[in-house]
């Protein structure tokens, strides 16, 4: 998998585009990168809560 080339890149940007439609894809990846910086946090044993508390 290693070995894409620009064509190959370009073929699978472009059926990514036609399935979610390119609105959509913001929020696709934020959401994966949340995702990605909650499982870093839990590898790490980080329990703190990602926004702070608000105080009344």
């Amino acid at each position: 998998m290693g070995n894409l080339n620009g064509w190959e890149i370009f073929a699978i940007v472009a059926v990514i585009i036609l399935l979610f439609g390119a609105k959509k894809i913001p929020s696709l990846m934020k959401g994966i990168g949340e995702g990605i910086n909650e499982f870093k946090k839990a590898s790490r044993g980080e329990d703190k809560p990602s926004t702070p508390e608000k105080k009344d």
